[in-house]
């Protein structure tokens, strides 16, 4: 195991959420600093952006002995290297099998399940930001879009985890891994505002990970967390 400082740099009700968790999981010790939304926009704070130019979260601060200090981004970047960095064999999958499972389930979870709802939420928000005559006709034609083109997607990919739960009671198979905290984000913000909650599999997962002690730890250092 390396001896590291690890600094999570963490906004309320977001994708760093995972990075408490996990680290929490790892039992690594870790410090917390906070910032908080704008809240008209509901963005990141600009000092964010003095850690890392795009000035969004999660992002990592890790010191090393005998190195610089490095800045992490992207959370399945960040996922991937602390437990390269401390897991020291914990969270890993047991055969080949499970670790190509959980290797897709790692890069699905951002690359494939997040952008979708990303969609659906600017939709959802495009009337509330028009004049008050526009909203009703807006939102009636914005949510046909929605129905028509993206509700198949977003339901295609809850059938798909759904799927793949049945095969274990974890993303990887048989064993927590590094797949379920990074799946966790989006099977949560689907939860109640897409309906992943009717599919009984996706329940489960969430009440499993829910009541992991580490998981409520890591409520506690981070606040506010929509999701849980």
């Amino acid at each position: 195991m390396t001896t590291a400082a690890v600094v999570v740099h963490h906004l309320q009700n977001s994708r760093s959420q995972r990075v408490l968790w996990l680290l929490e999981e790892l039992e690594v010790p870790y410090e917390v600093r906070r910032y908080e939304r704008n809240r008209r926009t509901l963005r990141a704070p600009p000092e964010l952006r003095a850690i890392h130019p795009l000035g969004k979260s999660p992002v990592v601060t890790l010191s090393e002995a005998g190195r610089a200090d490095r800045v992490l981004a992207e959370t399945g970047a960040i996922v991937e290297t602390l437990v390269e960095r401390f897991a020291a064999g914990r969270l890993a999958p047991p055969d080949d099998d499970s670790r190509l499972r959980v290797r897709y389930w790692m890069h699905h979870a951002e690359g494939s399940a997040i952008p979708p709802q990303v969609m659906a939420l600017v939709l959802d928000s495009i009337p509330k930001g028009l004049p008050r005559l526009l909203r009703r006709p807006v939102r009636a034609l914005l949510g046909q879009v929605r129905k028509q083109y993206l509700q198949p997607e977003l339901d295609l990919y809850a059938d798909h985890w759904e799927d793949a739960l049945g095969a274990g009671p974890w993303f990887g198979g048989a064993a927590f891994t590094a797949a379920d905290v990074m799946m966790s984000f989006p099977v949560e913000t689907g939860a109640k505002a897409i309906g992943y909650l009717a599919r009984p599999r996706l329940r489960a997962f969430l009440e499993r990970i829910h009541a992991r002690p580490a998981y409520r730890r890591a409520l506690e250092r981070g606040g506010e967390y929509a999701y849980a």
